[in-house]
């Protein structure tokens, strides 16, 4: 029978310890949360609803989204996409109508329902708002130069219409 040799103190402690902070290390990152899921802020769970309330044909939808865009910061949280081309290769004061405004609340509404998979749902609908909105600066005129107003707001509705 041959003897076995025990390992020294020091083997036997150093495995012990190498064991015992793999096992803690292990333990550690099985309940410490993903570097992904720390990272990534929770996005509040009315974002669905403040983009609708935001994207009506109305004007208090209108001046509520205006108010929002102003103070972005405070809105950081829900992640909406706020950038715009403004009424893209179009002009966006034609005939110095100012549609600008218009043209980038249709580009958010468009952006943020892309980003959530729904633009084919709300599509109609944000175009309908986009000459809502239009026919809101043609409000402010009177005679020929609304009737010229409103035929210009008339066709960058059929043109966003249009649009895939």
């Amino acid at each position: 029978m041959s003897a076995a040799r025990a390992a020294p103190p020091e083997a036997t402690a150093a495995r012990t310890l190498t064991t015992a902070l793999t096992l803690t290390f292990t333990l550690a990152l099985a309940l410490a949360p993903s570097a992904a899921a720390a990272a990534a802020p929770e996005v509040p769970a009315d974002k669905p609803q403040v983009l609708s309330v935001w994207t009506q044909g109305t004007g208090a939808s209108y001046e509520s989204w205006t108010a929002a865009r102003a103070n972005r910061d405070a809105w950081q949280s829900y992640g909406f996409d706020w950038s715009t081309d403004y009424c893209t290769t179009s002009p966006d004061n034609p005939f110095g109508f100012p549609f600008r405004t218009a043209c980038a609340r249709h580009d958010f509404g468009y952006r943020n329902y892309k980003a959530a998979g729904e633009l084919a749902a709300a599509k109609n609908r944000l175009d309908d708002m986009f000459h809502a909105d239009l026919k809101r600066v043609c409000a402010r005129y009177s005679g020929a130069k609304k009737a010229s107003c409103d035929g210009t707001a008339w066709t960058y509705h059929q043109a966003v219409k249009a649009f895939e």
